[in-house]
């Protein structure tokens, strides 16, 4: 059930009025426990199971770790609860990629290799919920929260529908009080729901499925394409993959305030930044502070020596670009990450928050901001490669040709040709142009439909309009979403 579907729109009507008809916060935890199965299920029954299975061990594990102070019995339970997160994540994820790596080792020692594989089918949502059920063991474990006995609550936590597949990756500090707590119906929160629901709509169905027929067009066919080409889809993919990924924040985030709850910013402008470093605090904002909790510090963190601090930093982005995909160019993808913020975090050179107002304060930005933006985007961009490209062969053909071709004037010509050919990519680019320029000037807002200071007729004229734009522009068929694969 694709979020941007109608189906998921009615699905969302039947269970918003069920949810504030029974009132009582027990029910509605019930409620939400069984909608959010039922959402799974949509897609495939087989593998609520799976799910069942990490918040049942989670839960338990909690309960021992409250009923225990020995220390090797708690470091028991909590190895318990790896095991059975890590395992299940890494059986479905990674067991192909494994096998077919060692299947080609043995090959390239002269020996035969059967070339079979598992062929698994990867569950959605599982590197999410298994990461949200684990980060609540693990504080469990060092005492940051209590362990709670409300199993229902806790089920509501681990499998609440809107952020169940792709986040954000909520920890049980945050959330689960919530689910404890009685709500009742917030009309300025509900309010605000539909207006980030309104923008994901727009970000999805328009510029994220629209720039879609140009990525696809090249990297399609890398090495049939030229370079402008490939740098202009590049580019084009960089966008697609952030209104793609912040659109689904934004209609979770949205979807759980009609329902009371208040989830994490996951995204805060991050193509404003000027840094790769101030990038990873604005990108994802869920994961990077779940892989800074839960492994960059227990590594050592920033209270150490330099060596040990970079060491810290690229095996972090390393096995989160692991996390992307059981591919070696996401392996790469994460360690070039890694590479590109060390000369900031080494130096500990002050780094602007994700609370803190992108590329300053002023109205128009200054030529050194701007210049550090348009860097930082580019180094992005570079990265973007190898995280888009099929394989580490491919995001090497798409650079060198994108090095190559930039004097020559043919390959300019094809790009600007398929532009022009193409009146649908023409728009998509002039609408992606504009979307950048709310951004920048909205970039004080959590998300660009806050208008506090607009007369509320025009707000509402805003509204219409981009419901009424959205049906217009938007593909007809929308897409997955790209983390679904994650």
């Amino acid at each position: 059930m694709t979020v941007t579907s109608l189906t998921y729109v009615a699905f969302l009507g039947i269970v918003f009025a069920a949810y504030w008809t029974v009132g009582r916060r027990r029910a509605q935890n019930a409620l939400l426990v069984v909608a959010s199965y039922a959402f799974y299920a949509w897609w495939d029954w087989r593998f609520c199971s799976l799910m069942a299975v990490s918040t049942l061990v989670d839960y338990f594990v909690g309960l021992g770790l409250a009923r225990t102070e020995r220390p090797h019995r708690r470091r028991a339970l909590l190895v318990v609860s790896l095991v059975c997160n890590l395992g299940l994540l890494g059986f479905f994820k990674y067991s192909d990629f494994f096998i077919s790596n060692f299947q080609a080792l043995i090959e390239s020692l002269g020996l035969r290799s059967s070339g079979y594989t598992l062929r698994l089918i990867l569950p959605v949502g599982i590197s999410f919920y298994t990461f949200q059920t684990l980060s609540y063991s693990i504080d469990v474990f060092r005492r940051r929260i209590e362990p709670t006995r409300a199993f229902i609550d806790y089920c509501a936590y681990v499998t609440f529908f809107p952020q169940l597949v792709a986040g954000p990756i909520e920890r049980a500090g945050r959330l689960l009080p919530q689910f404890h707590a009685p709500r009742r119906f917030d009309r300025a929160l509900a309010e605000d729901g539909c207006r980030r629901i309104l923008w994901g709509f727009c970000k999805k169905m328009i510029l994220a499925d629209g720039l879609s027929v140009l990525v696809e067009h090249y990297y399609g066919n890398a090495a049939a394409r030229s370079g402008p080409g490939l740098a202009l889809a590049t580019v084009c993919f960089a966008f697609q993959i952030y209104c793609d990924f912040s659109a689904y924040s934004d209609i979770a985030t949205g979807t759980a305030r009609l329902f009371g709850f208040r989830l994490m910013r996951n995204f805060a402008y991050p193509y404003l930044s000027q840094s790769l470093a101030e990038f990873w605090r604005r990108w994802h904002i869920s994961l990077s502070t779940w892989f800074r909790d839960y492994l960059y510090i227990p590594l050592g963190g920033s209270r150490c020596s330099r060596p040990r601090r970079a060491f810290s930093i690229l095996a972090t982005f390393t096995v989160s670009g692991f996390w992307h995909g059981a591919a070696w160019h996401f392996v790469v993808w994460g360690f070039l990450n890694g590479l590109g913020i060390l000369p900031t975090a080494l130096r500990n050179r002050p780094t602007l928050r994700a609370t803190d107002t992108p590329g300053g304060e002023s109205l128009l930005p200054r030529l050194a901001v701007l210049g550090r933006i348009l860097l930082t985007f580019a180094l992005v961009c570079v990265m973007w490669v190898f995280f888009r490209a099929h394989d580490l062969s491919q995001a090497a053909l798409i650079l060198y040709r994108i090095g190559s071709d930039a004097l020559r004037l043919e390959a300019w010509r094809e790009a600007v040709a398929y532009i022009l050919d193409e009146s649908m990519v023409m728009r998509v680019l002039l609408l992606l142009a504009g979307f950048v320029v709310v951004e920048w000037f909205q970039r004080r807002r959590e998300h660009p439909l806050e208008l506090p200071r607009w007369p509320r007729w025009l707000r509402w004229a805003t509204y219409t309009a981009l419901v009424w734009v959205t049906l217009d522009l938007g593909t007809r068929e929308t897409g997955e979403f790209i983390y679904f694969q994650f």
